[in-house]
């Protein structure tokens, strides 16, 4: 009698991480659309609560080699929990704010810490340590679910925020909830003792296993002489800077500015992050296939034109900013899998994925100074226009950055010591 064959750990494992991952990005969803409620109530200006956001992402990324180093030493599965234990926290203390340094203080330096802990470390690690088959098309998957949770809250919480905008983190706390319970049932730090990876061998889980334990500081000493790291960096500046700090934060107060309404706004940011799972997800199938370096550069100048045309898409709406919000949204975080791709095969899997903590750092810090820069400039002049030009030019210019790095020969870098 044939016996059906057994689903593989290593899917499970991705499932929860899948869910995890986009519960936990729950919280960076508020950012856009508490901005007027936030202004509303207390007289904050943009400047002010894009301060708030900056500060979160800056720590977000610095947070992220740390975690990575972390969770190399003493294991994935208590440092994703303790992280969502804060983000649950987090939800609950943001709703007792009501002065400018308690919102910096919570939702700055708290919650980003606490997604920073999540975010790059879960992906790269499940699929790092789960996977030799299928690898870039499940790190496609998991990086697709965390940029994805910052988008699809987006209708929920519109509906909510008529009743006030503290309901809101009702759902940032549910989500973190949810994601804590599967977690615990059904989070593992890798492959256990005579288990293999999916399309791998019991003896290569154990050599993936292999305790080199890179320190987050070892590790930046030795790659920021790297000239492949430096224009991977660069380029992953500006793809923060374009998404996370500039459109994620400040697409829905540019709608409103254009007539949209809040809950259409939400819409199309939502529309953004199903397309996000279909683009990112596609893109680590294509780096299974293709060059990582030629994606990249495709990748950021489509971005670009986007931009380009994202004022006259917000002032006529219609199949403009139909346009922009598909491409937009199937190129959010779609630079993922192939730069993941170059920093592995540079530094290889356990020094890469701390390497890939400092470059999602850079991609943090472009979309903290996005974030503060865009609310200022509109607090100045009343318009974003001039933010989305600068920012396509940025786009323009990472991709003429991979160029450089990618027509150099990508050998294996030396050895980081612990």
């Amino acid at each position: 009698m044939k016996h059906p064959r057994r689903l593989h750990r290593a899917w499970i494992v991705a499932a929860a991480g899948f869910v995890v991952l986009l519960a936990s990005a729950a919280i960076r969803a508020t950012f856009g659309i508490l901005m007027d409620p936030l202004m509303d109530e207390f007289g904050w200006n943009h400047t002010a609560i894009s301060t708030a956001a900056s500060v979160n992402l800056v720590v977000f990324g610095l947070s992220a080699p740390f975690a990575a180093s972390f969770a190399e030493r003493f294991g994935l599965t208590r440092v994703v929990t303790i992280a969502l234990i804060l983000i649950g926290v987090s939800a609950a203390l943001i709703t007792q704010v009501n002065q400018l340094w308690q919102l910096y203080l919570v939702w700055g330096l708290i919650a980003g810490a606490a997604t920073g802990a999540v975010a790059p470390v879960l992906a790269a690690m499940i699929s790092g340590r789960w996977f030799v088959e299928k690898r870039g098309l499940v790190l496609g998957g998991l990086t697709a679910a965390n940029s994805t949770g910052q988008l699809i809250f987006l209708p929920l919480m519109a509906a909510l925020i008529d009743d006030g905008w503290r309901w809101t983190m009702v759902v940032v706390g549910g989500a973190a909830v949810v994601a804590l319970v599967l977690a615990v049932l059904f989070m593992r730090d890798g492959p256990a003792e005579g288990e293999a990876p999916y399309g791998g061998t019991p003896e290569l889980a154990a050599a993936i296993d292999a305790p080199a334990r890179p320190s987050a500081v070892g590790v930046l000493r030795q790659v920021m002489r790297d000239r492949v790291f430096l224009a991977l960096a660069g380029s992953f500046f500006v793809c923060g800077a374009t998404t996370v700090g500039l459109i994620a934060v400040h697409l829905i107060p540019a709608a409103h500015d254009h007539g949209i309404s809040t809950g259409h706004a939400a819409g199309i940011m939502a529309a953004m992050g199903v397309l996000d799972i279909v683009g990112t997800t596609g893109s680590g199938w294509l780096t299974d296939r293709y060059d990582a370096g030629k994606l990249l550069i495709v990748y950021y100048t489509g971005r670009g034109v986007s931009l380009l045309i994202l004022p006259v898409a917000l002032a006529v709406e219609g199949p403009t900013l139909l346009a922009f919000t598909v491409f937009y949204g199937l190129d959010w975080i779609a630079t993922v899998p192939p730069t993941v791709a170059l920093v592995t095969k540079r530094f290889g899997r356990q020094v890469g994925t701390v390497a890939f903590g400092w470059i999602f750092a850079a991609h943090q810090l472009g979309g903290a100074m996005a974030a503060w820069a865009a609310g200022f400039t509109r607090d100045q002049s009343g318009s974003y226009d001039g933010v989305f030009f600068v920012s396509a030019l940025l786009c323009f210019a990472a991709a003429l950055l991979i160029t450089t790095a990618s027509g150099r020969r990508l050998t294996p870098a030396a050895a980081v010591p612990a």
